[in-house]
């Protein structure tokens, strides 16, 4: 859901504000209107203006993880008027764009809606919705953000050319760039804390500025994402982005109790379950010299170098080496059946998370296998030890 967000924001975008239109209708035609929503709840009206720009035709683009589809269009006549049509809409809002003159306007649809978005100039800056209180509130957050990402972006063009060379300038941009980002990012906060309830501030948690890789911190990010999850769960109890925020909260929970176990030896602490299920600490073996091994039951080659570690084992493990083995899989039965069918005597442990485990993180682990060897004060004393260099290493340690 990170990447369906984070593709909606283009540098570029600016434009001019232009009022909507409204009016009143009368009694009769307000029922009418109404008999209409409720026989075509699965439809979603758009209509607007826009005016000063070259292209003539709009689109309506559906957003998903996995694509972004064109789900209808239409052209505009020559007083810059349209309107488009959804059907099949969901009971609960997802995300679509609106695509004018190679600018993107996120909204927020369901089924029943009918909205009037127009604009003049380049539409992102200036846009105006009428009839979405959703897509009203991601109006709220997206065109200020985007304005301080071109502001933004502008700055780190006059580093890289025009200030090369002259200290004083480029003194002056760094100050700057920094209160612009300062500024952008203290907003961004604001708005998803005081629209913590609604779907644009789970759009606004995934926006990140340039050099970011979290919202905040890695440490407190968990926060927003709980508070907003919690919130828009009450309110959209069926919404579709509920279950991406609670695989992201478990993720971040979950790298949270990796750090807070980092031992004062400097290695991070991990505890994971074994076969039985019962939660095995590395931080237990202290005193032992220790062998933290990533392996896969599902690579082909795992069967012979955990033989040739078997035979080291046999020989070292009365004389304090161990091996705990963190097995890299999500089939539980595959790995279950590997160590047993192998006959692994030592510490065998699996979260059953594959790539996506957070304990793969914490050692910085980029491929498997791969191991790092622990001495008996804790230090971290070596890494991807294996056959002879592996037996020379625990020589110099018992022998």
């Amino acid at each position: 859901m990170a990447q369906l967000f984070q593709t909606m924001i283009s540098l570029r975008e600016r434009g001019s504000r232009r009022a909507l239109r409204g009016g009143l209708l009368r009694p009769l035609l307000l029922v009418v209107a109404f008999l209409t929503v409720a026989c075509s709840s699965d439809r979603v009206r758009i209509s607007g203006r826009m005016v000063g720009g070259d292209s003539r035709t709009i689109y309506l683009e559906e957003v998903t993880p996995l694509a972004q589809t064109v789900v209808d269009s239409a052209q505009l006549d020559e007083a810059g008027n349209y309107r488009l049509e959804l059907r099949n809409a969901g009971r609960t809002p997802s995300l679509y764009n609106l695509i004018y003159d190679g600018d993107k306007i996120p909204l927020f649809l369901c089924g029943g809606d009918r909205l009037t978005v127009s604009a003049a100039g380049r539409p992102v800056g200036n846009y105006t919705v009428d009839g979405s209180e959703e897509s009203e509130a991601l109006r709220l957050f997206y065109q200020p953000f985007v304005a301080g990402m071109a502001r933004l972006d502008a700055l780190a063009m006059r580093f890289d050319g025009s200030a090369q060379g002259d200290e004083e300038a480029l003194r002056r941009l760094k100050t700057e760039y920094r209160a612009g980002y300062l500024a952008v990012k203290r907003e961004q906060l604001r708005f998803i804390v005081e629209h913590k309830s609604s779907l644009a501030a789970v759009y606004a948690l995934y926006q990140r500025l340039p050099g970011d890789n979290s919202l905040f911190s890695p440490e407190s990010d968990v926060i927003y994402y709980r508070m907003v999850a919690d919130a828009v769960e009450e309110r959209y109890p069926d919404s579709p982005y509920l279950p991406s925020l609670a695989g992201e909260i478990a993720r971040m929970d979950a790298r949270i109790d990796l750090v807070s176990n980092i031992s004062e030896a400097g290695y991070p602490d991990v505890a994971l379950p074994d076969m039985f299920g019962r939660t095995v600490r590395l931080g237990e073996l202290e005193g032992k010299v220790v062998l933290v091994d990533f392996w896969s039951a599902e690579l082909g080659n795992s069967n012979a170098i955990n033989a040739e570690l078997k035979e080291l084992y046999a020989r070292y493990a009365d004389r304090g080496f161990e091996v705990y083995q963190i097995g890299v899989d999500r089939s539980k039965e595959l790995w279950i059946a590997a160590v047993q069918e192998q006959r692994l005597p030592w510490i065998s442990v699996c979260d059953f998370r594959g790539a996506g485990s957070p304990v793969l993180g914490l050692y910085n682990v980029r491929k498997v296998p791969t191991n790092f060897l622990i001495d008996r004060q804790g230090a971290v004393v070596a890494r991807d030890l294996y056959g002879v260099a592996l037996e020379r290493a625990l020589e110099a340690r018992f022998d």
